[in-house]
């Protein structure tokens, strides 16, 4: 017994037991169901003018929802909008500035803003950034995703493939892969390109992004893109320029064979059902029309753009008709439904109490970093840094145009909602 009573100080610092006390009463706390300046909060409260609200809401944003997915999906093969021309690109860069300005101003400053609400106890809330590390944790969290999906589905379309279909992946040359050519990538000892896995994947985006511009070697620099200008010209008019069943441009359908096209539209419609559910059910519980009014527009514009990038998404990805039919319909009725949820769970459920902002506050930060990573590694990073932005001065200037436009007016609508 004595070994043990000489032993404690050594194991539990002074101050120890105290500090674990107040952090044990801390989220007992924060668990707590009472409420935090509702009063203030509810000064506008009339419910039956939130619930006709609530039900323009639903049908405003269900709408909305369907028609921004549903654009991509219907007019891909149709020549003003197909997934491959340069309209499609600068409104998916619209499109990706609207989510990017989605997670950064609008969820994380609202998570932050709950887990720092004064109704919270000072310890532990207010003595560490919780809204940046779950956002940050999110993201790594979306990465390792994005890599094991990557890995899962080449390793999956290699064992399909024929063996002699086996190549590099977004290359359809023989000669690159029994080494032919001038001008070949710089190797690793191993024989492999720097951040290529064995299936042929380039699963780092920047990498994966560069690789578009060495993958023949018989097309670099300026004659590469004017063979790549030439290619998409003659597609235009229905012709191949190589006269057989596939193409060596460097479209994004040709990078990787759909490949991250499905793990991304999977990872975005994931990131944005997420944060669909929580902002629904923040709309739902509201009985304030002051609260209610500003979001409906908000919300509206948000759902169009964000499915226009997802409905394009799926789109690149070729998935089945069943498939993509389900993953639309998914995603329109999210928020309608949190929106329902709601509204049936607003009698009884509390939200300015404790419980309710930590909760509110985790899932708002970790949608946050779902969604800033989505928008800039998955859809500005592979766009911005393919060979058909790099080749083309005109669509690089309208799609950064259209980037910062859809950034900014997601932005503005933070000032009312």
């Amino acid at each position: 017994m004595s070994f043990v009573e000489d032993l404690w100080p050594l194991l539990c610092p002074p101050g120890f037991l105290e500090k674990s006390r107040l952090f044990k009463e801390s989220l007992l706390q924060s668990m707590a169901n009472r409420s935090c300046g509702s009063a203030e909060l509810e000064a506008c409260r009339d419910e039956s003018a939130a619930l006709v609200l609530k039900l323009i809401a639903v049908a405003s944003i269900l709408v909305t929802g369907v028609v921004g997915v549903a654009i991509p999906l219907v007019c891909k093969n149709r020549s003003f909008l197909r997934t491959d021309g340069s309209l499609f690109v600068a409104a998916k860069a619209f499109a990706a500035g609207v989510i990017l300005a989605t997670g950064f101003v609008h969820m994380l400053p609202d998570g932050s803003a709950a887990l720092n609400d004064s109704c919270l106890p000072e310890y532990p809330w207010t003595k560490f950034p919780f809204s940046g590390f779950f956002a940050m944790m999110a993201s790594l969290a979306t990465l390792l995703v994005d890599f094991v999906g990557t890995q899962y589905y080449e390793r999956k379309q290699g064992k399909t493939r024929p063996a002699e279909d086996q190549v590099r992946v977004g290359s359809d040359d023989p000669e690159i892969e029994a080494g032919a050519g001038p001008e070949q990538p710089a190797k690793e000892w191993n024989g492999k390109v720097f951040g290529e896995e064995e299936g042929g994947g380039m699963h780092i985006v920047g990498m994966h992004a560069h690789a578009a511009h060495h993958r023949h070697s018989h097309a670099h620099g300026q004659a590469g893109c004017d063979g790549h200008v030439a290619r998409e010209s003659e597609q235009e008019h229905g012709h191949d320029s190589h006269g057989h069943g596939h193409s060596h441009g460097f479209g994004d359908d040709d990078e990787d064979g759909g490949v991250r096209h499905v793990v991304v539209s999977q990872i975005l419609e994931l990131g944005i059902v997420s944060h669909s559910v929580i902002i629904g059910l923040s709309l739902g519980v509201s009985q304030s029309p002051c609260t209610i009014r500003p979001l409906v527009a908000a919300l509206s514009f948000h759902q169009f753009f964000e499915g226009f990038a997802l409905g394009g998404c799926i789109s690149q990805a070729q998935f089945k008709t069943l498939s993509t039919t389900l993953m639309a319909c998914f995603f329109a009725i999210t928020t309608p439904l949190g929106i329902g949820v709601g509204t049936a769970i607003s009698s009884f459920y509390n939200p300015y109490s404790a419980r309710a902002l930590v909760t509110e506050g985790i899932l708002d930060s970790m949608s946050a970093g779902i969604l800033v990573y989505m928008a800039l590694v998955d859809l500005i990073a592979a766009d911005f840094l393919s060979k058909r932005m790099s080749c083309n001065f005109r669509l690089q200037v309208v799609s950064y145009c259209c980037l910062f436009v859809g950034a900014g007016l997601m932005s503005l609508l933070a000032i009312w909602a």
